[in-house]
């Protein structure tokens, strides 16, 4: 309900027979009044249909009730359920989410940072792109919780693919793969250094041949185009960065009359889409519900005692789901 025209803060304040003061209060300080001063404020105001001020309380208090998500790409299904749950918490603690689509550009990032800047309380920083220096100053001026970025000092949510990467290689080996490709994405993205060096380690352990493709953006355009050197390649097995790219390497694979997983096996990460391809994709899981939940919680938490010593690190770990797109080396 708008507010009505002509309703004043005076109007609440005859009809709650309470102080115009009171009635500033009850908006703006209601830890300073009782309970049910408070509550029968709101009342009039409810009912006349007069609302507060939401400049004149940011002015008054420094609280603008709003948060900022920032996020490297909207349109990759990784970050809608994130941004989803998120909103979802902050709702429950009457904060409203403006967010940020940097589209994979640092300096877009740092721009929507710098103008949201005066409109939020806090950040959600969804793998940033920025540097670690200017997280940092960002930290200083505004509570920031990351989000698949890991900086000491700043509380932070990772998504662990390690497990799930591990158990990937683990299974190819099984099926008697000798040689695969990982389709990188971008190589500022923390979940990509850590994709890569755990790739590293488990190819070392099991002997298998790893060659490393750069796809940059993860899109689907990316995947279909990188099917030339996968198949130039040799290797009989894939993983991509996401499965988004995962999408676009079944269809360039299906051009060319390779069979998925007759003739090569593939292999996602964040099992956003595997439902939805054909074979169904065998992909690693993403969490990325539970990661904006655990944001949420961890901002609000800092807005609430922002001199809390402690940034805590939490960690959600991964597994992989086996489905159709792998089966046994050609």
């Amino acid at each position: 309900m708008g507010q009505r025209v002509g309703v004043t803060l005076g109007d609440v304040a005859g009809l709650a027979g309470v102080s115009r003061a009171t009635v500033s209060r009850a908006f703006t300080r209601p830890e300073m009044l009782n309970t049910e001063t408070v509550e029968r404020v709101r009342g009039v105001a409810e009912r006349l249909g007069y609302v507060g001020n939401q400049a004149a309380r940011a002015l008054a208090t420094g609280r603008f009730g709003n948060i900022a998500v920032i996020v490297p790409d909207i349109a990759n299904p990784f970050f809608p359920p994130l941004v989803r749950t998120l909103q979802s918490v902050a709702e429950e603690a009457e904060l409203a989410v403006f967010l940020g689509d940097s589209d994979e550009s640092l300096e877009r990032e740092a721009k929507l940072v710098t103008r949201l800047g005066s409109q939020v309380e806090g950040f959600v920083l969804a793998s940033s792109r920025q540097s670690e220096e200017l997280i940092r100053n960002l930290a200083h001026t505004r509570p920031v919780v990351l989000v698949n970025r890991d900086l000491d000092g700043i509380p932070r949510v990772l998504i662990d693919s390690s497990g799930g990467m591990t158990e990937a290689v683990m299974l190819l080996k099984n099926l008697n793969h000798r040689h695969l490709v990982s389709l990188a994405g971008p190589r500022d993205s923390w979940s990509d250094q850590q994709r890569r060096t755990t790739l590293a380690e488990a190819s070392a352990t099991t002997g298998l041949t790893v060659d490393i493709i750069e796809v940059g953006r993860p899109t689907y355009t990316a995947g279909r185009d990188a099917v030339t050197a996968i198949t130039a390649s040799g290797a009989t097995a894939a993983i991509a960065f996401d499965d988004v790219v995962s999408q676009g390497v079944l269809a360039g694979l299906a051009l060319r009359n390779i069979s998925v997983p007759q003739d090569f096996s593939l292999i996602g990460c964040d099992d956003t889409l595997a439902l939805l391809t054909t074979p169904a994709l065998t992909s690693i899981s993403a969490a990325s519900a539970p990661a904006g939940r655990a944001a949420a919680h961890l901002l609000i938490k800092t807005l609430q005692s922002p001199t809390t010593p402690t940034a805590p690190r939490i960690t959600i770990p991964t597994h992989l789901i086996t489905r159709a797109t792998t089966t046994q080396a050609p």
